[in-house]
């Protein structure tokens, strides 16, 4: 046909959505979560504190990522949480909120990732999430960077031991080993790990904060420490607190 250029043309398809349930074998109880578009770069979408699998819908972030989705650029895992049943868990044992977090993470590993295997080509994943769910998306990929080959953390807390205005100590001052080596915060200033050093430097890491929210200086401190071994970070600050869902709705369509 006269004028139609193949290297510019991008093909649209219907947004893909699925939805799927099943027994978790990892935390012995049933866990749900949604997938949006059927190929291009697949992203474990990690919620926010608290949240669940259908919140970024609810809140049109996935509506944000359309055209991406729509041109198979990447394809949206919505994951649930269980953060009530770990760091929020307030009626057991700090060291019992940990350990119900790495089943948690297990779930990730051993079921999610393995579903994403299943239905995209891709050998390599996006970890993403705002909030806490940045805090998860960075926990497991600086944990696994065979697995995750990007992170992009959106208003994100990544030592969640540290007090501060609004946000406790989610272990009321209990330390131990699960908690230090779940702690990007504290256990990447102390990276030594030559091998691990040279997988995360293969790593796009992308932090975005507002200049006003609460997590900013805490944003620096990871950006910083891993700086500081040689790891390459992007650290964007917007205006004002933007940790709120029309500010997530811009992110994603930057840096995803």
């Amino acid at each position: 046909m006269e004028g139609y250029n193949t290297a510019t043309t991008v093909r649209y398809h219907p947004m893909n959505r699925e939805y799927h349930k099943w027994f978790s074998p990892s935390l012995q109880r049933d866990m749900e979560l949604l997938i949006f578009g059927e190929a291009g770069d697949p992203i474990l979408f990690f919620p926010t504190r608290t949240a669940h699998f259908y919140d970024y819908e609810d809140w049109q972030v996935i509506d944000a990522m359309r055209k991406k989705i729509e041109a198979r650029q990447i394809q949206v895992y919505c994951l649930d949480s269980i953060d009530k049943e770990s760091f929020y868990a307030r009626d057991i044992p700090p060291a019992l909120r940990i350990l119900r977090h790495l089943q948690y993470e297990q779930y990730i590993l051993k079921e999610v990732v393995p579903l994403v295997h299943q239905k995209n080509a891709s050998r390599t994943l996006v970890a993403a999430g705002c909030s806490l769910g940045a805090y998860h998306a960075a926990n497991v990929a600086f944990k696994y960077p065979t697995i995750f080959h990007k992170i992009v953390g959106l208003s994100g807390r990544y030592d969640l031991t540290i007090p501060m205005p609004h946000f406790d100590d989610l272990f009321d001052g209990y330390r131990d080993e699960n908690i230090y080596y779940n702690m990007p915060g504290q256990f990447i200033p102390n990276l030594y790990d030559e091998q691990l050093i040279r997988l995360l430097k293969a790593q796009e890491i992308i932090f975005v904060v507002g200049e006003k929210d609460v997590f900013l200086e805490n944003n620096q401190a990871i950006s910083n420490a891993l700086w500081s071994k040689g790891i390459w970070n992007a650290l964007h600050l917007w205006d004002g607190e933007s940790h709120k869902a029309r500010y997530w709705r811009h992110m994603v369509q930057l840096y995803l």
